[in-house]
């Protein structure tokens, strides 16, 4: 009988990376959610962020569980040029394409929603635009974060330059919970894992009385 097929090591995060804006002028922004869940994984765990020069950014370190070691980013060079600070991170620890988690918004998918997936296209986003050319390949985690299509006639880059409605914002606050479980599965268990018990899991607004 052949041998059988040993499983797949598991693909588990080293470096999670949330893709936004630096300045007062984006806070708040849709195109920001991803610095929103670095600060909510930084809190999560007790990792104190601080401005590192020489990663272009925002940047912290620290255990998970006492046991998984993780570094988190947030660049500074805005937006469309994210993939530098990256790379500076990947370069100085010999962190490997594959174990690099980046956090985004996406207009794709309903504010409420999010989705896991190991490899793919930058979809239209110029911070992961950057991330796929100076990595050099597709293949490294990411998690999409709703912030819903734009309405009416409003032009893509107004939408995601805006703030969330009030109704939006509500529903984020349990968005970034759901992130931050997410993240914290694919550090424990695979990010194969985390994709199974998240990639459908719905935020919805509270019913009206």
């Amino acid at each position: 009988m052949p041998a059988s097929k040993p499983p797949s090591a598991l693909i588990q995060p080293q470096l999670i990376v949330g893709l936004g804006n630096p300045g007062a002028k984006y806070d708040g922004t849709r195109h920001n959610i991803g610095f929103v869940v670095l600060d909510a994984l930084a809190r999560a765990w007790n990792i104190p962020m601080s401005e590192n020069k020489k990663f272009q950014g925002w940047f912290g370190e620290g255990l998970v569980a006492g046991q998984h070691k993780v570094r988190l980013l947030k660049p500074t060079t805005y937006m469309n040029n994210s993939g530098q600070a990256i790379r500076a991170v990947l370069d100085w620890y010999k962190i490997p394409p594959e174990a690099v988690l980046v956090v985004y918004d996406d207009m794709d998918l309903p504010v409420g929603r999010l989705r896991l997936r190991l490899t793919g296209s930058a979809g239209g986003q110029n911070g992961m635009k950057s991330a796929i050319a100076h990595l050099g390949t597709q293949k490294f985690p990411r998690l999409r974060i709703g912030i819903g299509s734009k309405a009416g006639g409003r032009d893509a880059v107004s939408h995601v330059l805006g703030s969330f409605a009030p109704a939006d914002k509500a529903i984020i606050v349990d968005v970034l919970d759901l992130a931050v479980g997410a993240v914290e599965t694919a550090l424990k268990q695979g990010v194969e894992k985390s994709m199974n018990l998240y990639n459908n899991r719905v935020i919805a607004p509270e019913s009206l009385e």
